[in-house]
């Protein structure tokens, strides 16, 4: 993988602290984990463990029995697969971190990777460590992995719900009966959920404040703040409002070379699609409905802006305006809690 072997590129920086430092990486899947372990002499040691609690506390013993104390843990981001087992290393002392699949993807090509096995990505994984060093991972509060994992729960059965009001639509009679029950039972399970999250929330004195912040923006109901606070969580993860945008994937991408490539720019999509999901009815109702939303519309079409281009740049708006005006704002070291939002408060 290396254009210098591991034991060279030691020889050349000098052996230090750093260089006895472990890198491990961990191949995700829902049933095992690929681990492969990278010896400061460059040296690999590779086992399978089964991705549960079990199997998560047999991996630490292992690491331990072959003296891994100090080692920075690196997988990909997939789904809530990598969840526990991360959690399980991090309260164990390991530096984990959970890395941007398209990254790591990006490295492997670039080292001229041809296969693509758990065992391979395993290694590269921690190849990628150990070169790129990614910002480590804090594990995420208990209220916020709750909550998170409610409102996926929710969008889920909704989707559901939608998928059988299309089916009753052209469904034979003989089949209307049991669109009916089902459709009956998921309407009730959402709203048990619904007050589920709401009890989450008002049980948090932090969230309770934050919700209700995001529910003062134009267009942003109960559900949708539901969403944005599963994502962002208690702690600020974002400096800025534009940050958070970008982590959603609504700021634009551009394709440009030269003279000749001047792609059309697009949303960049890169972000979990659950967020870009949850505003898109939000943007459309602060377009139509609200004064300061028609007036940005307007503005933009004036501009030449398509209706697609014009609903994104609302997205894009509502989410800063969400992370600007919701998050603690830190001024001259001290904490300002904003309480109201500004529609000017966001830069367009």
């Amino acid at each position: 993988m290396d254009r210098l072997s591991p034991v060279t590129r030691i020889r050349k920086v000098g052996f230090t602290m750093e260089n006895e430092l472990y890198f491990i990486g961990i191949d995700v899947a829902k049933a095992k984990l690929d681990v492969d372990i990278l010896r400061p002499d460059g040296r690999h040691r590779g086992k399978k463990f089964y991705n549960t609690s079990p199997g998560h506390e047999e991996l630490v013993r292992w690491l331990r029995s072959h003296d891994v104390n100090h080692a920075h843990v690196g997988m990909e981001s997939t789904s809530t697969y990598m969840e526990n087992a991360a959690a399980h290393l991090s309260d164990a002392g390991y530096t984990v971190s959970i890395i941007n699949p398209a990254l790591s993807a990006a490295f492997a090509r670039s080292e001229g990777l041809r296969s693509k096995t758990d065992k391979v990505d395993a290694r590269m994984l921690a190849h990628f460590c150990r070169e790129k060093r990614p910002s480590a991972w804090e594990a995420p509060h208990p209220t916020e992995r709750a909550l998170k994992a409610l409102v996926l729960r929710h969008q889920a059965l909704t989707e559901m719900q939608t998928q059988e009001k299309n089916r009753q639509e052209t469904a034979p009679e003989v089949q209307l009966a049991s669109i009916d029950v089902l459709l009956e039972c998921l309407s009730a399970e959402l709203k048990r959920i619904e007050k589920q999250i709401k009890e989450l929330m008002d049980n948090d004195p932090d969230m309770k404040q934050r919700r209700k912040l995001l529910n003062s923006i134009p267009g942003i109901g109960e559900k949708t703040a539901a969403v944005l606070l599963a994502y962002t969580g208690l702690k600020l993860k974002f400096d800025t409002a534009r940050q958070f945008a970008a982590y959603a994937g609504l700021t634009p991408k551009q394709h440009e070379s030269g003279s000749s490539v001047m792609r059309t720019s697009r949303m960049s999509k890169a972000g979990p699609v659950q967020l870009r999901r949850a505003l898109y009815m939000p943007a459309m109702s602060a377009l139509y409905h609200t004064a300061w939303g028609k007036a940005f519309g307007k503005r933009l079409e004036g501009n030449g802006k398509r209706p697609k281009v014009i609903i994104g740049a609302m997205m894009r708006k509502l989410a800063q305006a969400g992370a600007g005006g919701v998050w603690r704002v830190e001024v001259r070291g001290a904490v300002r809690c904003v309480t109201t939002w500004n529609s000017g408060s966001v830069g367009r």
